[in-house]
């Protein structure tokens, strides 16, 4: 552990146990009976963890809905608890090689597809990326769309840090429900990428997509794929589940009916390309880091001792290579994996229909 990564731990640590110290069970809501998707009351338990990547304390449900096979965090986390377990995800405090592989980017290739993909319906004027970010995806579709103007919209501040590196025109800070009002109609297309898990009420963020994208304009999702056959082999240790991070995994055919009864039209559905390469080493990483977590983080409430320090840099060395093998496979086992239902995740794009 670096003096400035120990620093910042011994800064946190006393209001990290403040708040620990009353307890986590305020973070969540009360418990739903019925499925925020459909409305059944026949849900069941899919999965209960841990937090598997900073390991801040408390336990997370997912239930799934037998009804329409949504996945939903039951309880969900209130804002101050989604606050509390976001906290510092990005500070290098918790499972530092989980952190790398949950929240690398995607590679140049992956971001130029996505341009690709759209640019095969419209080439548009206005482009607006959701939970943009740094705005690298936006960077990047230059390449494949010189003459489209791209916005962005994020509630972090890298949405400004893209606006004066020049990689959006305009940056929007903060949620789409909030500023759909004052951007409406403004765009001809329009891109959510791994977003729709974050929030609260998916359907209320694709209502709000519809009132932004002019009429003929096309949206472009992608997500988890709850029904990616990794969930049932790996279990807890499939990297998409998130939690507590994640609030909704939404099947592939829930959205599908949800963007037409809102009138939009599916004109493009993917689960190959938008595949993640992670599913094996993410896994490999979070069962590690279970059984050898970071030695000092602010919410433990001792310091990690010299003995603690030593067997977690030995842990480290000795699991690379398994992590490095991992990855290889990860890597080799897409182009046939993704064929049988193992892709992790998918890709719609949909047209607005016309107001009329």
């Amino acid at each position: 552990m670096t003096t400035d990564v120990a620093q910042r731990v011994a800064e946190r640590r006393p209001a990290y146990l403040a708040e620990l110290a009353r307890g986590t069970e305020r973070f969540h809501e009360p418990r739903r009976t019925e499925c925020p998707w459909c409305g059944s009351s026949r849900l069941r338990v899919g999965l209960r963890t841990t937090d598997l990547v900073q390991h801040k304390p408390g336990t997370f449900t997912l239930d799934r809905c037998d009804a329409c096979a949504h996945s939903f965090q039951n309880p969900r986390l209130t804002p101050e608890g989604l606050d509390f377990y976001r906290r510092d995800l990005d500070d290098g405090l918790g499972g530092t090689e989980t952190e790398k592989l949950l929240g690398a980017e995607p590679g140049t290739r992956r971001q130029l597809s996505r341009a690709r993909a759209l640019r095969a319906f419209d080439e548009p004027e206005c482009w607006l990326d959701v939970g943009t970010g740094r705005a690298r995806f936006p960077a990047l579709a230059k390449q494949i769309l010189p003459y489209t103007s791209f916005d962005g919209l994020d509630p972090g501040d890298g949405v400004e840090e893209a606006v004066r590196r020049g990689r959006v025109e305009e940056g929007h800070r903060g949620t789409l429900t909030d500023l759909a009002g004052s951007l409406a109609g403004r765009y001809d297309a329009m891109s959510m990428f791994h977003y729709l898990t974050h929030r609260p009420d998916p359907r209320e963020e694709l209502r709000a997509a519809r009132t932004v994208l002019r009429p003929g304009g096309h949206l472009m999702i992608e997500a988890p794929d709850p029904e990616c056959r990794y969930t049932a082999l790996l279990g807890k240790w499939w990297g998409p589940w998130l939690q507590p991070r994640h609030l909704h995994l939404v099947p592939l055919g829930n959205l599908e009916k949800e963007l037409t009864e809102l009138g939009f039209t599916v004109v493009g559905v993917e689960r190959r390309e938008p595949h993640v390469p992670f599913d094996l080493a993410t896994a490999v990483a979070l069962l590690l880091d279970s059984r050898f977590p970071e030695p000092d983080v602010p919410w433990r409430a001792r310091p990690a001792t010299p003995l603690q320090l030593k067997l977690r840099q030995a842990a480290r060395w000795t699991s690379a290579p398994l992590v490095a093998v991992a990855r290889g496979l990860d890597r080799a086992l897409p182009p046939l994996l993704t064929r049988t239902g193992f892709s992790n995740a998918y890709r719609v794009i949909a047209r607005r229909g016309d107001d009329a």
